[in-house]
């Protein structure tokens, strides 16, 4: 089967989303197609380039809603290659969420604006965001919202949704269903009650998980269950909340960890770190990340194309 070339998006002009791009391509063959801004990249002739316009001398780390309207540009660029059918997949350079805000973006980021792209509307049921590497993978529950809103909105009917989503994504990804384990939002998962009640509510929606022929258990400790994920007793941790799936992910996997929007009609993919604004335009942006996320995406294909997604 002849697979289309990746869509890529430079993301910021202002980060380091072309530089690491540029030199994660230097050492693979793949066929891509980049989105961007010639006037900022300043790509190779070798690269099939789409330019969204742009000009002005870039300036390294700065806010900017012009930077911010490029990175939107390149985005509905990217999607719309791939509706037509001239690129397979996507893989995203890092965003800044006040720079799109600024450019006019009612979006926290690049997965809320991909999942209303493609008309999917309910979190954890239609898209989620899902994180995939060698030694971990984690699904969140809840993701751009304050802890306090994260812990008030657990509930089983998300859990179960989010639990059947997972399931049927990891299948075309990797094979096979997966075994997930449900991390649990308090101390000692909860303790019987003692640190905390919303336990209750991730046990009920894991029973009704369950029910449905889904490989699924928990509450567990969270501060265990990464442990027990990482030698293999899961393939899937589902966290709570943000930072409670982010932080073993970046802790133990941070340069072969890719960000995936499960539930989208197409794959795609992003490095798992920000616009890194603090060493943009220096030349010492560490490209190990992006290669990656490049490498696993079209390594998926052809197996998850399309064609194959609802």
């Amino acid at each position: 089967m002849d697979r289309k070339p990746l869509a890529i998006t430079l993301g910021d002009p202002a980060g380091v989303g072309a530089e690491i791009v540029f030199k994660a391509l230097e050492t693979l063959d793949v066929p891509v197609r980049i989105f961007g801004s010639r006037a900022f990249a300043k790509p190779a002739e070798r690269f099939d380039f789409v330019d969204v316009g742009g000009s002005g001398e870039i300036q390294y780390g700065r806010i900017d809603a012009a930077y911010g309207r490029v990175a939107l540009d390149s985005l509905d660029a990217a999607i719309t290659a791939i509706e037509r059918g001239e690129c397979s997949a996507l893989v995203t350079a890092p965003i800044h969420k006040q720079a799109i805000l600024a450019a006019g973006s009612p979006f926290p980021g690049h997965t809320e604006l991909l999942a209303a792209r493609a008309g999917l509307t309910r979190y954890a049921h239609d898209y989620a965001m899902y994180f995939d590497s060698p030694s971990i993978r984690t699904v969140l529950l809840t993701v751009h919202v304050p802890l306090r809103e994260a812990i008030a909105s657990v509930n089983a009917e998300d859990i179960a949704a989010l639990a059947r989503l997972t399931n049927r994504e990891h299948e075309r990804l990797h094979g096979v269903k997966p075994r997930i384990g449900v991390a649990g939002v308090n101390p000692h998962a909860g303790e019987g009650g003692r640190f905390g009640s919303e336990e209750s509510a991730i046990a009920e929606g894991v029973m009704r998980a369950s029910a449905s022929g889904v490989k699924i258990d928990g509450p567990h400790p969270a501060d265990t269950l990464f442990l027990a994920a990482s030698r293999g007793k899961y393939d899937v941790v589902m966290a709570m909340y943000h930072d409670q799936g982010l932080i073993p992910v970046k802790t133990m996997a941070f340069e072969q960890s890719v960000n995936v929007t499960i539930g989208l009609p197409y794959l795609r993919a992003s490095v798992d770190h920000g616009t890194a604004f603090d060493i943009a335009g220096k030349g010492v942006a560490d490209s190990a990340p992006m290669r990656y996320a490049i490498e696993w995406t079209w390594g998926r294909l052809p197996a998850v194309t399309p064609a194959l997604l609802p």
